[in-house]
């Protein structure tokens, strides 16, 4: 027997007689008890004090006119973000066009918009009737065809989804910019080296590509968008947070009403946030490194591990082991 072989055959006898031990990790388990205590007092906390007045949560959490704010908080949301979106791409595009006046114009209304607070562009279109009583429309410093006043179109509900949606605008500008400028320039450089126009550049081969370092901070911008909204209720708009105050206010039960809306701005917010999960997987796609496991998968993931440890027990019979 040659000396090479010797020396496998000693390495396999040693290899097969050592025991494997797993690694502790006694900061884990301290970590992990320190959270699992914390978790338990919250919730005994939760629980136990009479002072949340669970009943009266439950009364009013599918109360009808607490549903319909809900419903009108989404509508809300979802003109802000659409508005603000289709706005702010296109002040994206002007801010990198080759014009200066477009690109100072679109880096201008950013600045404006993103340095006034929401409240007060909201209570500025609510009174912008007393800025200009009639809205005419025409030809430019020429006459006018017709005129419309201000109090009839602009009433309080399109106000709140002007200044949302304005408001909105100047920062999905900077996350679409952000996106755009993303992606590699080279491959704008190939497709004008092939004659494809700028157009379809933009929105076939770059905007695309950009969707995957804008969806998540855009998700974070409708779910900020969504706990926004509670500021219209200086508009008196029915929605949810000023329907629980008017709630509040006629019974009393303070605390309870402030916890039924908090678990609707949950509910909305972990629907969006799931939303937003299943959306950055579809345009992560391609990408050199695995996509994130869903929550389904992470479960599916976890029991088949335990399945497959279950059956790698080993098994005794016979007085043997197996």
């Amino acid at each position: 027997m040659t000396a090479p072989a010797v020396l496998e055959e000693a390495a396999a006898e040693t290899a097969g007689s050592l025991t494997v031990l797993k690694a502790r990790h006694p900061g884990r388990w301290i970590a992990g008890a320190a959270v699992a205590v914390l978790l338990a007092m919250a919730v005994n906390a939760l629980v136990t004090n009479p002072a949340w007045d669970w009943p009266v949560v439950g009364a009013y959490l599918f109360h009808p006119s607490v549903v319909h704010a809900v419903l009108f908080t989404v509508e809300l949301t979802a003109l802000g973000i659409v508005l603000g979106f289709l706005l702010g791409t296109a002040l994206a595009l002007m801010r990198l066009s080759r014009v200066p006046l477009l690109a100072s114009a679109a880096w201008g209304y950013v600045w404006l918009f993103r340095s006034v607070p929401l409240i007060l562009q909201l209570l500025f279109w609510y009174n912008l009737a007393a800025l200009y009583k009639q809205i005419s429309f025409g030809v430019p410093f020429g006459p006018a065809f017709f005129s419309v006043d201000s109090m009839d179109l602009i009433g309080p509900v399109t106000a709140a989804a002007l200044g949302l949606a304005l408001h909105q605008a100047a920062y999905a500008a900077e996350i679409v910019r952000g996106g755009l400028l993303s992606v590699d320039p080279g491959q704008l450089e190939a497709a004008a080296a092939l004659g494809i126009p700028r157009a379809r550049q933009i929105f076939r081969i770059q905007l695309p590509q950009a969707m995957r370092s804008i969806v998540p901070a855009a998700g974070n911008e409708i779910i900020g968008l969504v706990k926004g909204t509670s500021v219209v209720y200086i508009m008196a708009l029915p929605e949810l947070f000023y329907q629980v105050q008017v709630i509040y206010n006629r019974n009393g039960r303070v605390i309870a009403m402030l916890l039924v809306a908090a678990i609707w701005y949950l509910v909305l917010t972990t629907v969006l946030s799931a939303a937003q999960h299943y959306v950055e997987r579809r345009f992560g796609r391609g990408l050199a490194q695995a996509l994130p496991p869903t929550p389904l998968q992470r479960v599916r993931r976890i029991l088949s591990v335990r399945r497959a440890a279950r059956r790698q027990r080993p098994a005794w019979g016979g007085g043997e082991r197996r």
